[in-house]
C-alpha cells in the first residue's frame, strides 16, 4: 500500500504521484478502492497531511459525515483542498450522479471563525478554518464555450461579494467554487 502522507480522494483517471489515489472504481493506478459513503473510511486517524477531493463531495450522500470523516483522517493543521460545482451551475445540474449542492456559505458552518458556526455548532464536530476561497468563472460554457476565455479565478473579497450576488441571482455565473480548509 501506498504509504504517502497526501489523499487524492475519488481520484478517477487523474492519478497522482506521491498521493494514496483513492476511488470507487478499481481503476488502473488506484491504491485503495472503497466507497466513501460507508463508514469509518480505510484509514487511521491523523494520517495525511494533505487531502484533495475535486469533484467528489457532490457525489456523496451526505455532506457533514463525509466532512468528519476527512477531518478524522486529516493530520492537526493539515489542509483539504476541495472543488465543487457551484449550487445553481449548469456543472451542479446536468450530471445525474450528483446528490448535493453546495454553496460557498456551506464551509462557514464549520469554521469557528464565522457566526454559522458559532450559532449552529451543533450540526458538525468537523472543525476548520477556510484559508482560501475561489469562485470559478468560464463565460458562456457550457453552451457557447468561445476558446480565447480561459477560467477566470475570483478570490478578492470584495469581487467575490460582486459576483456571489449576481452568482445567487442567476445560475451559471459561476461554475465551480474551489475552497482550501486548514483543520483546526
Amino acid at each position: 500500500m501506498n504509504n504517502s502522507s497526501k489523499l487524492n480522494l475519488g481520484a478517477g483517471k487523474d492519478i497522482r504521484r506521491d498521493y494514496v489515489n483513492h476511488d470507487i472504481a478499481d481503476i488502473d493506478g488506484i491504491d485503495v478502492v472503497h466507497n466513501l459513503n460507508n463508514f469509518p473510511w480505510p484509514w487511521g486517524e491523523d494520517r495525511f497531511d494533505e487531502i484533495i477531493a475535486f469533484d467528489l463531495i457532490e457525489h456523496l450522500d451526505e455532506f457533514f459525515p463525509v466532512m468528519e470523516e476527512m477531518h478524522k483522517i486529516l493530520k492537526p493543521g493539515g489542509i483539504i483542498k476541495i472543488k465543487v460545482p457551484y449550487w445553481n451551475s449548469a456543472f451542479c445540474h446536468m450530471d445525474p450522479t450528483h446528490k448535493q449542492s453546495i454553496h460557498e456559505i456551506t464551509f462557514h458552518f464549520m469554521d469557528p471563525n464565522k457566526e454559522l458556526c458559532r450559532t449552529r455548532d451543533y450540526y458538525t464536530t468537523a472543525r476548520f478554518n477556510i484559508i482560501d476561497e475561489v469562485f470559478v468563472l468560464i463565460p458562456f460554457l457550457p453552451y457557447l464555450p468561445l476558446p480565447f476565455i480561459g477560467k477566470i479565478r475570483v478570490r478578492r473579497k470584495i469581487s467575490k461579494r460582486i459576483i456571489g450576488f449576481f452568482g445567487n441571482l442567476f445560475s451559471n455565473v459561476i461554475l465551480d467554487l474551489e475552497v482550501t480548509l486548514k483543520k483546526v
